[in-house]
């Protein structure tokens, strides 16, 4: 098997170690004997909606959220939306999760439209939330840290990917962090997320192989280290609030 990993806007969303999420997910299929191949896709560029099994989508600053939006507004937002249509994953961080759903408004600027495959909204609050974000899932605790001023509101057709039992989440109200809708997860863990939470980035690849290899089953890996690594990352994040 192969799996192709495209990696958006690099240049412009990779901020707090996102890219380490493309790293994980590269080697977990490596590790595997899956041969990898990532490629960059960024703005100027001819998205090519066939050739990605999984887009992975990194946090910016409101300037390199400009550029982006504008992007996506385009022929390459069309052909992203087309990809997941297809059967392609998606894993978006921050200001890449923000530009998945239908907006985002920033504090002093007009709002920019989002690609809307996410059913979520966010506008700019007061407060920036700052520190470590520890959530439960029926799957798994989750562990990272988040570094957001965006407050994301849930609609009815995205599903919360976990509960906040430490940090402040997708808005510091509701209690919930991160959107899942479809095989597209949009969350707030930086840091990064995917090598703290392997059985997150398993699902990922499970989804991913799943677009052309079909009903594939992943090889269990030891992750005794990332077992160890997230435990440790909830307990001090636990033992400081």
């Amino acid at each position: 098997m192969d799996l192709r990993i495209a990696h958006l806007y690099p240049d412009l969303m990779n901020i707090y170690g996102d890219r380490g999420n493309v790293l994980a997910l590269a080697q977990r299929a490596r590790w595997r004997d899956i041969a990898v191949e990532v490629r960059a896709f960024t703005a100027g560029m001819a998205f090519d909606a066939d050739w990605p099994d999984v887009w992975f989508f990194g946090g910016g600053q409101d300037q390199g959220q400009d550029i982006v939006g504008a992007d996506l507004a385009g022929a390459n937002g069309a052909a992203l939306k087309a990809s997941l249509a297809d059967g392609a994953a998606a894993l978006a961080i921050c200001g890449g999760y923000q530009l998945l759903g239908h907006e985002y408004v920033p504090e002093s600027a007009p709002a920019i439209p989002g690609l809307g495959v996410l059913d979520v909204r966010t506008r700019t609050g007061a407060l920036r939330f700052v520190g470590n974000l520890v959530a439960e899932t029926p799957d798994g605790v989750l562990v990272g840290f988040e570094n957001h001023s965006g407050r994301t509101y849930l609609g009815p057709n995205a599903k919360p990917l976990g509960a906040v039992i430490v940090g402040n989440g997708n808005n510091g109200e509701d209690k919930t962090e991160g959107a899942v809708q479809g095989k597209v997860i949009g969350c707030y863990l930086h840091g990064s997320g995917l090598p703290k939470n392997p059985w997150l980035a398993d699902r990922l690849l499970g989804w991913a192989l799943d677009r052309r290899h079909k009903n594939t089953a992943l090889d269990p890996l030891d992750d005794a280290d990332e077992t160890a690594a997230r435990a440790q990352a909830s307990e001090v994040a636990r033992t400081r609030t």
